[in-house]
């Protein structure tokens, strides 16, 4: 049986200009740019430069002198169609065509040979005919950045066969890639990196160097247990009595290149900047805070749209189709004003927020003191601007700082907070550097395995588990005891 029934319920639902609003609040400054030129793109009546006062419908007549309003009377329509004409283009990219050539000059891309091209010219050289060529440039083409060829040598012959029309085998086009191979730098071309350390060790080899030799062995016999780290096992398997020769070895195993492609290619890779969104200056101890000026543009409303408005205001002849424009125009003032509040409570909400963050932290950023960090997070600086947890997290998500002592994502300065035999509370960073000081310090032939280095942070004072331990240690991006071992 089916009924009709009433109920009531409240919903929180965000309109679509906070949504906009919470979008400008989490892009960095370098994509604010980007979202201001857009804006002034797609919007006639927003403008770059100084504010102006803007009119207000209300009192545009007290504003315009009776000769002003009687001439404006008269060119009413030309007014509209001029803006009909300005629509079909944007002026703000006819008026800052220099700004492209700014941001040429912040990233430049340096110039040099590519990968590509430094190998096509020694596969010139091997005087191959026009098959063998075909495969050594389709081989070519199929090595990445750092030097490597991970596509399937079967996948590369039918490429050959489908769209260059070369039927050909697997054995012929491994034999050019053998070819290829022996090209600088060394140890291209390989297919993973034990050939690509194979082939650097066969530049070296003149039969008569022993560590070459044992190096040679060593990646061909025992590469799982050198991975590992298992020297022991490697000692044991070769038959070796000197552990010199395996010491020697692994020491001209690792002085080689895992990237070959790496220094050629360097030459062609655009260099990244990072624009940081505040800019925190240490003058004789006192802490001065600024946003960075590309976070506050200077925006204004259009005159010449609001005169078009005012013109309209005293027209007789408010036909359909005039009005229709006129009406057009006032959505794009609204849009405008609105974009430019948001520009502005942006900056407020990115200030207010820093400014938290640096009167939470002073003692680290009086020097940069790592130790000094407390333990904070985003309900701690929520609470002191008054603001949601999600607007806080917006900020510290994808902004930077500048301080003396470099340049930091705001995120680096939240941490939870691990409790000392005294009852105080240490940030995790503090726990972290304590970590790494102390692999630094240890003897690399009997690295401290995670229990140790919790034995040793629980005898300093801090209650920490040996979970915790490593899961610092691996954000730390250091490796467990076994492979930081050295013989």
């Amino acid at each position: 049986m089916q009924r009709l029934g009433l109920s009531q319920s409240l919903q929180q639902k965000l309109s679509p200009q906070q949504i906009q609003f919470i979008k400008l609040l989490q892009v960095p400054t370098a994509e604010l740019e980007a979202r201001i030129e857009e804006e002034l793109e797609l919007n006639p009546v927003l403008e770059q430069g100084d504010e102006e006062e803007e009119p207000s419908v209300d009192n545009q007549q007290d504003e315009a002198s009776d000769e002003e309003a009687a001439q404006e009377e008269k060119n009413d329509e030309l007014d509209i169609d001029d803006y009909l004409r300005d629509d079909d283009y944007a002026s703000y990219k006819t008026n800052t065509d220099n700004s492209d050539d700014d941001d040429d000059r912040e990233m430049p891309m340096a110039t040099g040979t590519s990968l590509q091209e430094t190998l096509l010219t020694q596969l010139g050289f091997l005087g191959l005919d026009d098959r063998q060529a075909a495969i050594g440039k389709q081989l070519i083409g199929s090595i990445e950045g750092d030097g490597y060829i991970r596509r399937e040598l079967e996948s590369i012959v039918n490429d050959l066969a489908f769209s260059q029309g070369i039927d050909t085998s697997l054995a012929e086009v491994e034999s050019i890639l053998k070819k290829i191979q022996m090209f600088d730098p060394a140890g291209i071309a390989a297919r993973h990196l034990q050939e690509c350390l194979q082939l650097q060790l066969e530049r070296m080899d003149d039969g008569q160097d022993v560590d070459v030799i044992v190096a040679k062995r060593i990646l061909a016999e025992c590469y799982e247990e050198f991975t590992k780290k298992h020297y022991a096992k490697i000692q044991k398997k070769l038959d070796l009595d000197d552990e010199d020769y395996i010491k020697d070895a692994i020491e001209l195993i690792v002085r080689l290149n895992p990237k070959p492609g790496g220094e050629v290619a360097a030459g062609m890779v655009k260099n990244q900047y990072v624009i940081p969104d505040f800019i925190l200056v240490n003058n004789n101890g006192k802490l001065e805070l600024s946003l960075n000026s590309r976070n506050a543009p200077e925006l204004r409303i259009s005159r010449s749209y609001s005169n078009m408005m005012q013109a309209y205001d005293r027209s007789d002849k408010k036909d359909k189709k005039l009005k229709e424009a006129v009406t057009f125009v006032k959505q794009k003032l609204d849009a405008a004003k609105w974009f430019i509040d948001a520009i502005k409570q942006r900056q407020h909400t990115l200030l207010r927020t820093m400014r938290a963050i640096v009167d939470f932290q002073y003692d680290y950023f009086q020097d940069g003191d790592e130790t000094k960090l407390k333990p904070m997070i985003l309900k701690d600086i929520a609470q002191i601007i008054g603001m949601d947890i999600s607007t806080v997290s917006r900020v510290a998500s994808s902004k930077t700082v500048q301080t003396d002592f470099g340049i930091y994502p705001l995120k680096y300065f939240f941490s939870e907070g691990i409790a000392t035999d005294s009852g105080e509370e240490v940030s995790s960073r503090e726990v972290k550097q304590i970590i790494k000081d102390l692999i630094d310090s240890e003897d690399k032939s009997k690295p401290y395995p995670d229990d140790k280095l919790e034995d040793l942070l629980n005898a300093k004072g801090y209650n920490i588990a040996r979970r915790t331990v490593a899961k610092y240690r691996e954000q730390l991006n250091i490796p467990v005891a076994r492979l930081r071992r050295e013989i």
